[in-house]
C-alpha cells in the first residue's frame, strides 16, 4: 500500500482522525528528514543521516505515525528483544511532532502505539523524552499521554544549561581564567582540525577517566561532513597550537557542548574558560540555551558534584533528561 509521506500542512491537519502507526522504511527518509526539520521538537540528531552513522549497532524499529495518510509524528526507535527503545543510540528520542499536534491527538497516538507494539510482540517501551530546552515551542503532550497510560519515570539524569541572556554571571574564577588565557597569548577561534583535537581529547579522557570519546575520529569526521553547519569545533589557539577545544552540536535554539578538552598547559592557562566565554558572549549569544550535558552516572543515581559545579560556575543551572518505562502489559 502506498503512503502519502508529505510533511503535513497545519491547515488540513486531520485532528479528528484515528492515527495509524507503521514501520519506517528507507523510502521514508526524505519525508522523515523534512518533517524533523519543520517539527517543534526534533533536532538534527533525529535526521536519518545522523541516526544511521551507527546503524550496525542497533536494530532500527523507528515508527511513522499517520492520519489520513499524512505524517503527524515520528518515533526514532530500535528493537532490543521484547523492548522498544527510543532510541538506544541517542541521548533523547521521543515522539517528534509538528505545529498542529494537539493534546487530544497525542492521547490517541499513545493508545494506538500501545496496540501496535503489543501486536509486534513488544512488552515494554523505554522512552527518552526530548528535554524542553530543545523545543522550539512547548511540546510535552507526549509525557502527559504516556503517564496517563501508565508509564513511570525510570531514570532522571541532571544536565546543566545556560539560559542565554538570563543566566547568572560566570563566577569570578571563570572570568579570571578567561583573562589569564588572553594574557598567555591564547585566542578563541573556530577550527577544522578535528584530528588534532581528537588526539587531545583521547589523551585527556584516558588519563583522567580511563575512558574514550563516544564517537571515534572516523565517526565524527563522517558526521561533520554530513552536518558541517551543525557540528563545530572551537579552540583556544596559542603560539604552540591549540591548548584547548570544545565541540558543539548546534541544535538551533539550543546548542549542546559535546566534548571539552585541554592540554596540560591549557588547563593551567584557562583555555576552556576563554572558549566558553567566547561562545556565550559572541558566537551563540542570540540563542536560547547552551547545554553542557549531564553530570550523573549509574543511571542517574549518582551526581558528580564537582563536574556539576564546574558547569554552574559558567552560569548553567539544572535541566532534567528523563526516561520512562512503559509496561505495555499493564493497563493504566
Amino acid at each position: 500500500m502506498d503512503h502519502d509521506t508529505s510533511v503535513p500542512n497545519p491547515a488540513r491537519h486531520p485532528m479528528n482522525k484515528t492515527p495509524s502507526i507503521r514501520r519506517y522504511t528507507p523510502d521514508d527518509a526524505e519525508a522523515w528528514n523534512a518533517f524533523v526539520a519543520a517539527s517543534g521538537n526534533g533536532t538534527f540528531l533525529h535526521d536519518r543521516g545522523f541516526m544511521e552513522y551507527h546503524a550496525d549497532r542497533f536494530t532500527d524499529h523507528s515508527l511513522v505515525v499517520e492520519a489520513e495518510g499524512v505524517i503527524v509524528a515520528l518515533l526514532p526507535a530500535n528493537r532490543d528483544g521484547c523492548v522498544l527503545k527510543s532510541h538506544g543510540g541517542l541521548t533523547y528520542g521521543g515522539l517528534i511532532t509538528g505545529p498542529s499536534m494537539s493534546a487530544a491527538l497525542m492521547v490517541d497516538i499513545i493508545a494506538a502505539l500501545r496496540e501496535a507494539l503489543i501486536a509486534e510482540g513488544f512488552e515494554r517501551l523505554i522512552y527518552k523524552a526530548i528535554p524542553h530546552i530543545f523545543h522550539r515551542y512547548p511540546a510535552e503532550q507526549d509525557v502527559y499521554a504516556l503517564i496517563q497510560q501508565g508509564a513511570q519515570v525510570s531514570q532522571v539524569d541532571l544536565s546543566s544549561a545556560v539560559s542565554l541572556g538570563h543566566a547568572p554571571k560566570m563566577s569570578k574564577s571563570k572570568r579570571q581564567g578567561a583573562t589569564r588565557a588572553r594574557k598567555a597569548g591564547l585566542e578563541p577561534r573556530e577550527s577544522d582540525d578535528f584530528a588534532g583535537f581528537w588526539e587531545m581529547l583521547t589523551a585527556r579522557l584516558s588519563d583522567a577517566h580511563d575512558a574514550a570519546p563516544t564517537h571515534t575520529l572516523d565517526e565524527i569526521t563522517l558526521l561533520r561532513a554530513r552536518f558541517p553547519d551543525r557540528i563545530r569545533l572551537y579552540v583556544a589557539d596559542g603560539a604552540a597550537g591549540a591548548e584547548g577545544g570544545v565541540v558543539v552540536f548546534d541544535c538551533g535554539g539550543a546548542v549542546h557542548v559535546q566534548y571539552m578538552a585541554t592540554t596540560d598547559a591549557g588547563r593551567q592557562n584557562g583555555a576552556l574558560d576563554l572558549i566558553v566565554a567566547h561562545l556565550l558572549a559572541e558566537v551563540y549569544a542570540d540563542r536560547a540555551w547552551l547545554n553542557f550535558g549531564i553530570s550523573t552516572t549509574d543511571a542517574g543515581r549518582t551526581l558528580n558534584t564537582g563536574l556539576a559545579r564546574q558547569k554552574e560556575m559558567f552560569g548553567a543551572r539544572s535541566v532534567l533528561f528523563t526516561q520512562y518505562n512503559w509496561d505495555l502489559r499493564q493497563t493504566s
